[in-house]
């Protein structure tokens, strides 16, 4: 880790606005087979595993139950069916201390469901987009976009009227008094100069290390921001190349790298931070659990190393059940988990 304190760009001001955060994003049941054998065999084949679950999932959503448990006025935006899964993913995030009102419930589709297929280090997953795909960010108002200090945009990929609005959302939040974070998690269709124009313009990018190579690769062909050193495309696999191609576009970039911690930067300053060991068990939603993490820190005005720590830790912790929610700390739990061998 840095020894040195690196001030973060400030978030948006106005702490007295109703929330701090508003995730726009995927918000779906998972459900999580886990324990044994969990790879498929196609040819009628049938495999037991140890356990299934069915738990809240969506990036946007882990991220916002995460806001939420570290004391962040929360609320979430997105879509889900007018059936049993839609009313299991309101009542979860309700439960959690989420604002559910600006989640659209719509009658003629089905809520989105993913199959996560889990090991302790890694996870395939199939989705069935539903109602992800129906969501148009169109449907967020201004008004709720003035209520928050800052928005978190989630999974553009996975949401295709999302993806194509992206750019103008961003405006509408700066012009809302609003900064704006994107985890743009994987593209399915490995296009991923679909959402390279919104990259410069957000103020933080959290992506995983994997994501961030292919993003760095997508990003030559978009302008920098004026005055801002540019340098060569990285190796697929240099994280840290990555980030600094992708900060000299202009946002704050961190790297996710699941047990490898992370790496931010900023301003030409390079922070490290290590992952902590737990007894994980299910690594799902675990890079969204550190987004709350770090945008909590953030928020707070924490330094970029302390914010950087903060979302290791709620990385870590997350992968302690099954799911992405059900190992998230609060703000008690993570800092007392930091301060042990601190």
């Amino acid at each position: 880790m840095h020894d040195i304190p690196v001030p973060l760009p400030p978030p948006a001001p106005a702490p007295r606005r109703p929330l701090d955060l508003l995730v726009v994003g995927d918000a779906n049941p998972d459900l999580i087979l886990h324990g044994g054998d969990v790879e498929p065999a196609f040819g009628q084949h049938e495999r037991i595993v140890e356990h299934g679950t069915l738990v809240l999932g969506g990036s946007g959503a882990i991220t916002a139950v995460g806001a939420a448990r570290l004391g962040l006025r929360t609320a979430m935006a997105g879509a889900v069916g007018d059936d049993l899964l839609g009313r299991f993913v309101l009542g979860e995030l309700a439960d959690a201390g989420v604002e559910t009102a600006p989640v659209r419930v719509l009658g003629d589709v089905p809520t989105g469901i993913s199959v996560a297929l889990a090991r302790p280090d890694d996870r395939a997953i199939l989705t069935a987009r539903g109602a992800l795909a129906a969501f148009d960010p169109a449907d967020v108002p201004d008004d709720l976009l003035r209520r928050t200090r800052h928005v978190h945009i989630a999974s553009p990929f996975l949401q295709p009227r999302l993806r194509a609005g992206l750019t103008d959302l961003i405006a509408r939040v700066h012009a809302a008094g609003a900064t704006v974070s994107l985890d743009t998690g994987w593209d399915p269709e490995q296009r991923w100069s679909t959402v390279a124009t919104a990259v410069p313009m957000v103020d933080v990018l959290l992506p995983n290390r994997q994501e961030a190579a292919r993003l760095a690769t997508a990003l030559p062909a978009v302008n920098p921001r004026p005055g801002t050193p540019v340098p060569d495309a990285p190796p697929a696999d240099d994280q840290l190349a990555a980030a600094l191609l992708i900060a000299g576009h202009g946002p704050l970039v961190v790297v996710k790298s699941g047990a490898e911690g992370a790496a931010a930067v900023h301003g030409g300053t390079v922070v490290q931070g290590a992952a902590r060991r737990v007894d994980a068990v299910d690594a799902t939603g675990a890079g969204d659990s550190f987004d709350a993490g770090f945008l909590a820190g953030w928020l707070d005005g924490a330094d970029l190393s302390a914010a950087v720590a903060l979302g290791c830790a709620c990385g870590a912790l997350s992968t302690r059940y099954a799911g992405g929610t059900g190992g998230q700390p609060n703000r008690t739990e993570a800092e007392a988990f930091l301060a042990v061998g601190a």
